[in-house]
């Protein structure tokens, strides 16, 4: 069963733990989501902390839409809007549908180093800038439920402020997350 909007429209930190262990598709390319981060409008890390802009405003809009962003300039980053400034950050998936399409892209045969982290998520999956603001209810995106699995919680990664805030969720003895718990 795939997700609805109401999925979307609640706690980020609701969300950002219900995203593990669903099923993510671009275009038949994908796996299950093991790892994710929750960003608040709140949240000095979250890029809506200082008010909406242009480049941000995706985040201020609707729950259920795609905001991606270039990070650092090196890499695109993709995250699953909540409403109001608040989004979940797509950290690691379980590479399983389309791989010989993650290889290609990612030139790695290593299912470890396809989707363990967000750079080389968007990479695998062909997510790019054009795609920000895009409804992830409908193609090219495809999220279904899956069964319950055990989570585990721990510090977001990689950023420099509010890095102690334990809104890092993960499914429980995965081998794919991008860093350990």
């Amino acid at each position: 069963m795939g997700l609805s909007i109401d999925f979307f429209d609640r706690d980020v930190l609701v969300v950002a733990k219900a995203l593990i262990g669903v099923s993510f598709k671009i275009e038949g390319v994908g796996g299950l989501i093991v790892e994710t981060e929750a960003y608040r409008n709140d949240d000095a890390a979250s890029h809506s902390f200082r008010g909406k802009t242009l480049h941000n405003s995706v985040m201020f809009g609707p729950p259920a839409h795609a905001y991606v962003y270039r990070s650092y300039g090196l890499h695109w980053c993709f995250n699953m809007t909540c409403g109001h400034g608040n989004g979940v950050l797509l950290r690691a998936i379980e590479p399983l549908f389309g791989l010989e399409k993650m290889i290609e892209r990612r030139q790695v045969s290593s299912q470890k180093l396809l989707c363990s982290g967000p750079g080389r998520l968007t990479q695998s999956l062909g997510i790019v800038g054009v795609m920000n603001g895009l409804q992830l209810i409908n193609p090219p995106f495809e999220l279904t439920r899956g069964s319950t699995v055990a989570i585990v919680i721990g510090k977001r990664v990689g950023i420099t402020r509010a890095p102690e805030n334990p809104w890092r969720f993960g499914m429980k003895g995965s081998a794919f997350h991008s860093q350990k718990f």
